[in-house]
């Protein structure tokens, strides 16, 4: 490390190690370290390419990644102060090194190197950086400036047509504020770069900002004339608004081709053309209406529908574009709701296993289970309700319930269902297993009752008994009607597909609504399978 410093500070060094400092262009920065300065940065600050080269060759590859992306104090990585002090041959050997998103790590001021390159004026720095990563050009700061914003704010005409040769678009983007590179531009009186971004991007001289500024109103905040001209000549609705004000100006004025002003606005400028409906100009039909020609009448007809048709053919395809949307949301969703119901019967099955096998070894009465006691008739470890009809129904159902939940339990861990078609499927067998394996956990529980009660309280057990059957056939009825009502709807919206796809003559809202109705029948907020 200290052989790093001895690099970047020039002394100390062999004659065969030596290597003096890039010249530096501008000697606007001092070149004091800052704090948590790696040398890297110290290197970068010193314009010293030799101490650059070594620590960049020297530093091991797993440990260069955050050597690079390394901040100091005022979050600066080592390229933003190479490019801040313009050393050309210091950006480029990093630059080498340094990734898309590691270039474009941003600062506390928000700049990364290539707008801290952008606002000094740098067009060699630009050049390098956009020769390494031309993405870097599409980057914004904190409130949403670009660097042709920022090269716009300070005058930097060299700077703005380099960018808008590289993006033109890049002169549309607006800052949080609404505000434009022209509203920065025409604000400060920067009349070349005002005219490099009308020439390339000439709409967005009626751009306005969050205060309903347009680039005239901020350049005549500015006071420049050349500025304001030119943004009147690339603006003419203003021009069209001030004529229109003025009361000698004959709004009724048809020219020799039999137009007047709003039939030649609604061909080339339709923002005027709604400027003059709104005073009240009037096309040269309603002034002096013509008399009928067929085939002008045909030719006008056929120019409505099919500006008609192409409006429908538009519309459907926005249409479709969110129904599509829809149904991948409710698909998702639809997906989501399959694996909920696969890991509850799991979990319901190991559940149902688990008490069915506990109830077999604590049945009432206990068990024969002194040797020198046994009744005769019985055996050891034998229940002392064996003999009894309800304990050799509970016996049967509890056995039968253990072991459909137990083969649930085995297939939901042993079979992967990847289609939604194929898990519905499985969860449809599995279920209908698991309303069995209820019903029979449900019978032994009522049959055991009977032994609990006695014979003093049968009525108890009775009772009991009666409510269950009540609870569970009701269940059980609901459910089965659900399942029968969504295959019924199921079956008719395969009818109706059928039938769509076979008819060549329906019209386009059909077929939007037909889709529509498939995704509503499909995903539906609740059925039962």
């Amino acid at each position: 490390m200290q052989d790093f410093f001895f690099l970047i500070n020039g002394s100390n060094e062999s004659p065969g190690r030596q290597h003096s400092p890039v010249p530096r262009k501008k000697m606007t920065k001092q070149l004091t370290g800052k704090k948590d300065d790696t040398p890297l940065h110290s290197a970068a600050r010193a314009g010293n390419l030799g101490a650059v080269m070594e620590i960049l060759t020297g530093t091991r590859e797993e440990d260069l990644k955050e050597l690079l992306e390394k901040q100091n104090q005022p979050g600066e990585t080592a390229l933003y102060v190479a490019a801040e002090y313009g050393y050309v041959d210091v950006v480029r050997e990093m630059m080498k090194y340094y990734a898309l998103a590691d270039a474009g790590i941003k600062a506390r001021n928000g700049f990364d190197a290539f707008h801290v390159a952008a606002k000094q004026g740098d067009i060699e720095i630009l050049r390098v950086l956009m020769e390494a990563r031309p993405e870097l050009s599409m980057t914004v700061d904190l409130s949403n400036t670009t660097a042709v914003h920022t090269a716009a704010t300070q005058g930097h005409i060299e700077i703005v047509n380099f960018l808008l040769d590289a993006g033109s678009s890049l002169a549309t983007i607006a800052k949080s504020n609404g505000k434009t590179a022209l509203h920065s531009a025409a604000r400060n009186g920067h009349v070349e770069v005002v005219q490099a971004l009308l020439t390339m991007e000439p709409g967005i001289s009626t751009r306005i900002d969050q205060k309903g500024q347009t680039a005239l109103h901020m350049a005549v905040k500015g006071q420049n004339i050349e500025v304001v001209e030119e943004l009147v000549v690339a603006e003419p609705s203003s021009i069209v608004r001030l004529l229109l004000r003025h009361s000698r100006t004959d709004v009724k004025a048809v020219k020799r081709t039999t137009e007047t002003a709003l039939d030649s606005a609604e061909k080339t400028h339709p923002e005027i053309a709604v400027i003059l409906q709104d005073h009240g100009v009037q096309n040269a039909k309603t002034i002096q209406p013509l008399e009928i020609n067929p085939a002008r009448e045909l030719k006008q007809t056929v120019s409505d529908v099919k500006h008609e048709v192409h409006h429908q053919l538009e519309h459907t395809r926005q249409t479709r574009k969110r129904v599509k949307g829809i149904a991948s949301r409710l698909n998702k969703m639809h997906a989501e709701g399959l694996n909920n119901a696969i890991n509850s019967t799991t979990v319901v099955a190991v559940l149902i296993a688990s008490v069915a096998f506990a109830a077999i070894y604590t049945v009432p009465g206990e068990y024969v289970d002194v040797p020198n006691e046994i009744p005769p008739g019985q055996s050891l470890g034998e229940a002392n309700v064996s003999p009894k009809a309800p304990f050799i129904i509970f016996f049967v159902f509890d056995s039968i319930a253990l072991f459909i939940s137990l083969a649930v339990v085995v297939v939901q861990t042993s079979v992967v269902a990847i289609e939604s078609k194929a898990k519905k499927q499985m969860m449809t067998v599995i279920n209908k297993l698991m309303w069995i394996a209820c019903a029979l956990v449900s019978v032994a529980f009522l049959a055991l009752s009977f032994v609990v009660a006695g014979e003093r309280e049968k009525w108890l057990a009775i009772g009991v008994t009666f409510i269950g059957a009540t609870i569970m056939v009701t269940t059980f009825g609901t459910m089965c009607y659900w399942v029968i009502k969504h295959r019924i709807e199921a079956s008719n919206m395969k009818n109706i597909r059928r039938s769509s796809l076979g008819s060549r003559s329906r019209s386009f809202s059909f077929s939007v609504l037909s889709e529509t109705e498939i995704i509503n029948s499909d995903c539906k907020k609740m059925y039962a399978i």
